[in-house]
């Protein structure tokens, strides 16, 4: 071991900065099941992460301070969201403690002796890293992973695990404020799955180019011995895949040059049904619980990803058929008088997009409301303002919350409500602005009818309108105030 390098398995008492990202609560639990003392502060912390860690004994400190970071600390995790004059970072400086960034910290402690499984690429990462992770568990090969999302069928975001495999979500968002690299550049990966390539993160990225060279330079990662496998419906992913002239490249995809390629699709109620083929012949049918034409591909990223790693077709199919999903990934949190609410973390244009047809696909002739919150820093700038009109022509209603945090966007900049309203109402949608979640909840429970699907898509809390919305449905049906059913409009 080098020196000064650390092991998962050396117990130490380490504080992490920004612990409630996905991201970094994930590492957290990894590092308490190794057996290390973890510390956490952050400024805000809601579930699912907050639960996860108070069920394992992390004290979550409220705000950054010098005192969250104890005298006997030997090292610092920083996340991507503390700047360089944080208190606490400021503290870590002037006491000499080590620091690592969160990506730098799972290389070191976990992937440095496994063979690292990364998924890359702007939309589907979490679910396509997670159905890895699940086939090989169900496989009997014990992965270790670490995704940004928690996983039902495990509870928990993350895993140790004992086999030869570790499974990564891979972020393409920088790494810390003294490392603007993406993430993913420091999981060595082995074998490489790239989903997509969309522009998002325009806080970091000038435009598509910067982030077409960013995945360029996760593809040459991929040693020659390994593999890369892409979306080939995606013309940016087969241009970048051009690009990487080391590992060999395998394509996925409805598209006839793909060698994995998705036939006989159906969508229904249950989920979707489909043929994956490789090399012109059949290889096996997948009847997925996850709905959606997007999640087909996904599902045939990890069947592909998991076949080379010597996993029969029969085992693949078998752990897809009962595979639970993620949470905030088209969860069901609670049906009332026939009204569905769905919680999902879309906020990009294409994924709002796809989300809004797997769900309508799923309840076909279901009236389907679509509510979402513009929080990311891409979504609360201007960048898509002509593109979110067309994602939401699915939906029969739509509501448009206030933009997160909008005093911390120059107003010329800022993402406008009232004008994608507007556009969806020129294009005959009926979509109404409404800026504060407690207004949200009250046109709802006046509107909301039995057989009503309510989708509500948003990156981060939004308030706690899921729980509140099924609270409010719950007191009107035992006060009596049920509304009748409407149709679809």
């Amino acid at each position: 071991m080098l020196p000064g390098r650390t092991t998962g398995f050396e117990s130490m008492k380490i504080h992490m900065s920004a612990i409630c990202g996905m991201g970094m609560g994930s590492l957290a639990q990894l590092l308490r099941a190794s057996g290390h003392e973890v510390s956490g502060s952050d400024a805000s912390c809601y579930p699912p992460m907050s639960t996860l860690l108070e069920r394992i004994g992390i004290e979550i400190k409220n705000g950054f301070a010098p005192e969250h970071i104890s005298e006997d600390t030997e090292l610092v995790i920083i996340g991507n969201a503390v700047r360089s004059d944080n208190p606490e970072v400021e503290e870590t400086l002037r006491r000499g403690v080590r620091y690592l960034s969160f990506p730098q910290a799972l290389e070191e402690m976990y992937l440095a002796e496994r063979t690292s499984v990364v998924v890359a690429g702007t939309h589907g990462k979490t679910t396509t890293c997670s159905l890895i992770a699940w086939i090989l568990h169900h496989a009997g090969l014990s992965p270790g992973f670490l995704i940004g999302g928690v996983l039902r069928n495990f509870d928990s975001s993350s895993a140790r695990g004992s086999g030869q495999y570790f499974v990564v979500e891979g972020d393409e968002y920088h790494t810390a404020f003294f490392d603007r690299a993406p993430k993913f550049l420091h999981y060595r990966p082995q074998i490489g799955v790239l989903t997509g390539i969309d522009f998002d993160h325009a806080d970091i990225f000038s435009g598509l180019a910067a982030c077409e060279d960013a995945f360029a330079r996760f593809a040459a990662l991929i040693p020659r011995h390994g593999r890369l496998i892409a979306c080939g419906d995606d013309l940016r992913v087969r241009e970048v895949c051009a690009r990487a002239s080391g590992s060999p490249v395998e394509l996925y995809g409805f598209g006839d040059g793909s060698r994995w390629r998705i036939a006989h699709y159906h969508g229904a109620g249950s989920g979707a049904s489909f043929t994956i083929r490789a090399d012109g012949r059949d290889i096996v049918t997948i009847d997925s619980p996850l709905a959606g034409r997007h999640n087909a591909l996904n599902t045939t990223a990890a069947f592909a990803t998991a076949y080379g790693l010597g996993v029969s077709p029969g085992s693949i199919r078998d752990a897809i058929m009962s595979y639970q999903g993620v949470m905030r990934r088209q969860e069901v949190r609670g049906v009332v008088d026939e009204i569905v609410v769905i919680d999902d973390f879309a906020h990009h244009p294409t994924e709002v997009r796809e989300t809004i047809a797997a769900v309508r696909e799923r309840y076909a002739g279901r009236r389907l409301w679509a509510v979402w919150e513009p929080r990311t820093n891409s979504s609360r700038r201007n960048f898509f303002q002509n593109d979110y009109p067309a994602a939401f022509l699915k939906a029969d209603r739509v509501i448009v919350a206030g933009v997160y945090h909008p005093e911390q966007i120059e107003p010329e900049r800022r993402f406008s409500p009232e004008k994608l309203v507007a556009d969806l109402r020129g294009r005959g949608v009926d979509a109404r602005a409404i800026e504060s979640v407690d207004a949200i909840l009250r046109a709802l429970e006046g509107e909301l009818t039995p057989g009503d699907i309510l989708l509500i898509m948003s990156n981060g809390s939004f308030g706690g309108i899921h729980e509140r919305v099924i609270e409010t449905l719950r007191a009107r049906s035992a006060g009596g105030n049920r509304a009748q059913p409407g149709a679809r409009s």
